[in-house]
């Protein structure tokens, strides 16, 4: 197994603000098998202006007149309890990660002790949020949500000319709609990002469903980011477009299951196939009764299971050869 694919539950704000909820959540993810439990941090106040408009799918998913920006103070993580989540999560033996989407948010995450940082898609083009993160992390997962690679090479000379290595950086690719349509999702520009940045790949996924979670890890996503609820219905931005704790477990099945199989890239029998090979592989036998000194000939000779006996790759070598014995109809042939 080439790697061992991260894969992060992402809660988010599926919490909806209840520290009851999102230890639920917490004990669902770890259940599944998910590595890590991510959440978001931030501050509305340094986030969303007072006036800014709700996205479209928060108004599909969310039947709640007020505001972005009350929506978010709502769903606010206090300092108290970001502690309490983290240590709950240090219990449950998962681990913990929020993406901060403000410095003050980054700062928090920084003195909690959090040594790799989530850069959300709508960061990317953050000039100072940027500059400010590559000082603090020692690792960088970026996301790339409605970018386009030029702005992702802005954002990685950013990051590197303030001290994050490349090799320290994962790029995820991802659509920034909830759910994502499946003809936008694009995973084949996974291997573009991959090949232009020289760096490891990974897919944060907004799709309905896990198969293209699935399908990201066989094209060498390394993490599967993937919001997770623990009902579909509950009142919330994100709840509809997250997957719930049977399809969390079932992806995570599925994933390890395809490191499993994505195996070397040496093109050898294995171990299994051994036993195998003379059993449905063939041999030159006698199509019928040949005497001693008899010439082999297309009509005395054929091919037949098991493979044990002379290669039919020697079929021409044989042909017109002089037999040394009689032979059975159906005998192996001898030299």
């Amino acid at each position: 197994m080439a790697h061992r694919v991260k894969i992060i539950a992402e809660i988010g704000v599926n919490h909806n603000g209840d520290m009851t909820l999102a230890k639920k959540l917490i004990d669902e993810a770890k259940k599944a098998g998910a590595d890590y439990v991510k959440f978001q941090t931030f501050k509305a106040d340094s986030l969303v202006t007072k006036t800014a408009e709700k996205a479209q799918y928060q108004d599909l998913n969310y039947d709640s007149d007020e505001s972005q920006y009350m929506m978010l103070k709502r769903l606010e993580l206090t300092p108290e309890m970001h502690k309490d989540i983290i240590s709950y999560c240090y219990m449950k033996n998962i681990e913990f990660l929020s993406s901060g989407f403000d410095i003050e948010s980054l700062d928090l995450l920084a003195t909690l002790g959090q040594k790799i940082f989530k850069i959300p898609s709508g960061e990317i083009t953050n000039l100072p949020y940027l500059k400010h993160i590559a000082k603090i992390a020692e690792s960088i997962i970026l996301s790339t949500g409605m970018a386009n690679l030029n702005e992702i090479k802005q954002a990685m000379n950013i990051l590197e000319s303030n001290g994050i290595s490349q090799e320290n950086i994962t790029i995820l690719h991802c659509t920034s709609e909830y759910p994502a349509p499946f003809d936008e999702v694009n995973l084949l520009s996974m291997e573009t990002i991959r090949s232009k940045f020289n760096v490891s790949i990974g897919y944060s996924d907004h799709t309905k469903g896990i198969e293209v979670s699935i399908a990201a890890v066989a094209l060498g996503a390394t993490i599967i980011e993937k919001h997770f609820t623990l009902n579909k219905q509950l009142q919330g931005p994100d709840h509809k477009a997250s997957i719930d704790p049977y399809e969390l477990k079932a992806m995570v099945k599925a994933v390890r299951n395809i490191e499993l199989a994505m195996g070397f890239a040496t093109k050898e029998p294995t171990k299994s196939e051994i036993k195998n090979k003379f059993i449905v592989r063939k041999s030159i036998v006698a199509n019928k009764a040949i005497k001693l000194g008899e010439v082999f000939n297309t009509n005395n000779l054929t091919v037949k299971r098991p493979g044990n006996g002379i290669s039919p790759m020697k079929w021409d070598e044989i042909i017109g050869l002089k037999a040394i014995r009689d032979f059975n109809k159906d005998e192996l042939i001898e030299l």
